[in-house]
């Protein structure tokens, strides 16, 4: 869930892949560790109400459990926290096991699987999300990380029902106005690259104007096709090339 997110370009969206951020760079992300629970905290109650954010406990233990898979977006100057993203390996079939955002967080881990559930992705300055996507793409290319799916609130189907009370929930998903998605936060989502629709769900996570809502989002990794060829390369070496892509996509 985003709160406020090129994933076929918007990885190379131009914003920092580097772990130490240059002066002129307005962000750069790296991987969270236990010290950032903090931040985490003020980042969460600042974006979600007392039902939907996380606890103390629930972030720790995400970190604990994947810190490969905790990644963070900061103010170089300030260090203040603009962007988190916490994901966790599922079945490539995960979608059709269960129904709800708890349900999907709580799925056991499997043996192998190149997909990624984006347990939570909390911003305050959409330049962070970029920022933290960019960061971790040679990271997914190294692993071999295919898909990232993500759970959307769909922020004007209230609204939307509203004025179309005979309206189906599926066709407001799939509305499009000059090519975008008619829903905001489904057309900000598909800016950075998850466009692909691939289930709305009932009672899938506490959105009051969602009216609880969310529509189940893939995105994938750019050029993760290629996986034995970065597997076959160093980390410095994937992350080099990811960079110059970044520049000519």
């Amino acid at each position: 869930m985003d709160r406020t997110l090129r994933f076929a370009t918007p990885f190379p969206s131009r914003a920092i892949t580097h772990e130490h951020a240059h002066e002129h760079e307005r962000v750069y992300a790296r991987f969270l560790n236990s010290r950032d629970v903090p931040a985490l905290l003020d980042l969460e109650h600042e974006k979600w109400n007392e039902v939907q954010a996380a606890s103390e406990a629930q972030l720790r233990a995400r970190i604990e459990a994947h810190p490969d898979l905790a990644v963070g977006a900061f103010c170089p100057q300030s260090d203040r926290l603009l962007a988190s993203l916490f994901m966790r390996p599922v079945a490539d079939d995960f979608h059709r096991r269960a129904q709800t955002w708890q349900d999907y967080a709580s799925l056991p881990a499997p043996h192998h699987s190149s997909t990624l559930f984006g347990i939570s992705l909390t911003s305050r300055d959409k330049t962070g999300v970029s920022a933290l996507l960019e960061f971790f793409w040679p990271h997914a290319l190294k692993r071999g990380w295919r898909h990232i799916y993500l759970g959307s609130p769909v922020p004007g189907l209230r609204q939307w029902l509203a004025e179309h009370p005979e309206g189906r929930i599926e066709d407001y998903v799939r509305a499009r106005r000059a090519g975008l998605p008619l829903d905001p936060q489904l057309r900000y989502y598909g800016s950075r690259g998850f466009s692909k629709i691939v289930a709305v769900k009932a009672n899938y996570f506490p959105h009051h104007r969602s009216l609880d809502f969310g529509v189940l989002l893939r995105g994938t990794i750019p050029l993760s096709g290629l996986r034995p060829l970065w597997a076959s390369l160093p980390l410095p070496s994937v992350r080099r090339a990811t960079r110059l892509l970044a520049g000519l996509l």
